[in-house]
């Protein structure tokens, strides 16, 4: 994969790391979990595995800035530059502390402010999807045991399978009967959350995914693998996500026909 075939690898191996530490945390007596700011819940697995994923970076990528959710953004030695790695340590600590399978690390490598090579590891449900601007996404066990994934050919709406997150959010931003008319003219409607959903989109398994409010750790690696899926991630005003941000992530067909029904 000429241009990200290094970064890739690299990707792999962070998760590995991750994977590592977050199943020996996973459903753990002694897990610590601890309130931040905003009342989100974060654990001693969160805090080690981006302190893990950092260090390996800080020596195997010098040139490149770190922006992760529990330590902020580092700058590289050199000074600020092109090139930044996202990182999420585990999108689904509400899931992760509870028990729930469903979470996983978010690792996406940005130039600029657009997202090139994305990864999401699933370490309890035993699964990694992973994609580079330009040449396509796959799904497996690890990077060599994998299928090249595609989004689904579903047109219609009343066809459509769709997943949502936060109803709250939604009720907040004033659009919770938006949402509920929405779910209620596809043909199925379920609250995967997370990341899974997005996943779930790039497999063919969904046709949309939405959410009220994402951070860009939360969005990044998700992004590059709905697109070279061949689906389509935008905001609300149809425009590229960024931080705190709408996400509206569909299989490209029913894409204005969800911004449409979640707007008007």
């Amino acid at each position: 994969m000429a241009g990200y075939a290094d970064d890739l690898s690299l990707a792999h191996m962070l998760a590995d790391t991750a994977d590592s530490i977050s199943m020996g945390r996973f459903r753990a007596l002694d897990l610590k979990v601890e309130s931040k700011p905003d009342l989100t819940p974060v654990s001693d697995a969160d805090t080690a595995v981006e302190q893990a994923i950092r260090s390996t970076l800080a020596r195997a990528r010098p040139r490149d800035g770190v922006l992760g959710e529990e330590f902020g953004m580092t700058y590289a030695a050199a000074g600020p530059g092109s090139r930044r790695w996202v990182i999420d340590p585990i999108d689904g600590t509400k899931n992760f502390v509870r028990g729930v399978p469903i979470w996983g690390t978010l690792i996406a490598l940005l130039e600029g402010d657009t997202p090139v090579a994305g990864l999401v590891s699933a370490p309890a449900l035993g699964r990694r999807w992973w994609a580079a601007r330009g040449h396509g996404a796959y799904a497996g066990k690890h990077q060599h045991a994998a299928t090249r994934i595609q989004v689904s050919g579903v047109g219609r709406i009343a066809d459509a399978s769709l997943s949502y997150a936060s109803l709250d959010g939604w009720q907040q931003m004033g659009r919770l009967q938006k949402i509920v008319d929405l779910s209620l003219a596809v043909w199925r409607s379920r609250a995967y959350g997370d990341f899974y959903g997005y996943m779930l989109l790039a497999e063919g398994a969904l046709d949309a995914m939405v959410e009220p409010e994402l951070s860009l750790w939360d969005v990044a690696a998700l992004i590059p693998i709905v697109q070279e899926a061949g689906g389509t991630i935008t905001d609300l005003a149809g425009r590229p996500t960024a931080d705190k941000s709408s996400v509206i992530a569909t299989n490209g067909l029913l894409h204005e026909t969800v911004l449409t029904a979640l707007t008007r």
